[in-house]
């Protein structure tokens, strides 16, 4: 029996001729045709030219500089290359060929593959954007926003729920609260033979469910640009939150001014356009506020998320954070809340939250939950061992 080969020589030519572009000295020899000329040409447009960013006019052959050309560049990856992969192209492109202000006009909006860093870029253009391009934006917003919180609401509410039930164990409750499985497990050494019973010298069970609720939380969030996927997902959660009985949620951004957007958490797409990115940071004119506003320190988490570059004062900024703790209050210092990992932060303000008792750390949107649920049982937060 004959087996039949193929050569992987002009295979491995084809794959390197793609990786090194078309300028002739790819040294491949290689030719490409049909839909290989089309993924060529779709790259070259976005990374040829030497693949120096440019601004502005500034932009490749392959583009040019209007939304439809762009449009229809952004049909094309989406065809030739998975939903991970556009999402990076699309990045670079804004990053590299100025395409932002493209953004404002709704059939580029159309075209392209959402997610949060596009919802981060939107959130930037502010009021730059017009009327004729709100809605599509919005649009675009809100399936972002609806993927993540079928993505994370479940889990939150599973996680916090079982923090809110363990916190308020009690060892003193009434009749009807007690929970007779702990009970008799953690009086079993009690057991009478004789009487063949138990006689619990500690009864454990809940505290009576109160009409008010159990814990207050308070997201401060650094509004800074390059916060913008950290303010995307805190939006998301603390409408999730916001959406539990037992939890007084309250949602503040900052930047050298502070904006209170709690009446907006029974939508974050509302939230996010509340949003203004950029600007100074007033890290401690921000948690000034968010302690005027606490009443009951004891079962109070406060989640600070911020890369600290403060602008304000720093040492009143640290004074205010002990006196938080000292108080009662749990206190969280998130660098980012995003699946990216920490941005460039301010590594002394962090450590000097350290040796407050508030490690400073970047928390992705899976492990959020746990660090909420650990604060509310104020046992020690699950810092990820990259922090």
């Amino acid at each position: 029996m004959t087996t039949t080969t193929t050569d992987p020589a002009p295979e491995r030519l084809r794959r390197w001729r793609l990786v090194l572009g078309g300028d002739g000295a790819d040294g491949t020899g290689c030719a490409l045709s049909g839909r290989d000329a089309a993924v060529d040409g779709a790259l070259s447009a976005l990374y040829g030219k030497g693949g120096e960013p440019r601004t502005g006019r500034e932009r490749s052959a392959g583009l040019g500089a209007s939304a439809p050309s762009v449009a229809r560049w952004l049909g094309d990856i989406r065809t030739y290359f998975p939903s991970s992969v556009v999402r990076v192209m699309q990045r670079d492109a804004i990053d590299r060929l100025g395409l932002a202000t493209l953004l404002l006009e709704p059939e580029m909006l159309e075209a392209v593959e959402a997610d949060v860093h596009l919802v981060g870029t939107l959130l930037s253009l502010g009021k730059a954007m017009p009327e004729t391009t709100k809605e599509t934006a919005r649009a675009v917003v809100r399936k972002v926003v609806e993927d993540l919180e079928e993505r994370l609401a479940t889990r939150t509410r599973a996680a916090l729920t079982g923090a809110l039930d363990r916190s308020a164990r009690t060892d003193r409750p009434r009749h009807h609260d007690i929970d007779w499985n702990r009970t008799i497990a953690a009086n079993l050494k009690h057991y009478l033979p004789e009487h063949r019973t138990v006689v619990p010298e500690r009864l454990v069970g809940h505290r009576r469910a109160a009409r008010s609720v159990k814990k207050e939380i308070v997201l401060c969030i650094d509004q800074s640009g390059s916060m913008a996927a950290s303010v995307v997902h805190a939006s998301v959660f603390g409408a999730v939150l916001a959406s539990m009985r037992s939890i007084s949620t309250r949602l503040v951004v900052f930047d050298t001014a502070v904006v209170d957007l709690t009446d907006r958490l029974d939508d974050p797409v509302d939230v996010l356009f509340g949003v203004r990115l950029g600007g100074g940071t007033d890290i401690n004119r921000a948690l000034a506020y968010c302690q005027s506003r606490i009443t009951r320190p004891a079962e109070t988490v406060v989640v600070l998320i911020s890369d600290l570059y403060e602008g304000g004062i720093r040492d009143e900024m640290l004074k205010r954070v002990a006196a938080m703790k000292a108080s009662g209050v749990q206190f969280v210092a998130l660098l980012a809340l995003s699946d990216e990992g920490a941005p460039a932060y301010d590594r002394e303000h962090a450590a000097a939250l350290a040796g407050l008792g508030a490690p400073a750390f970047a928390c992705t949107p899976d492990l959020f939950p746990e660090v909420m649920a650990a604060a509310i049982e104020k046992r020690p937060l699950p810092i990820p061992d990259t922090a």
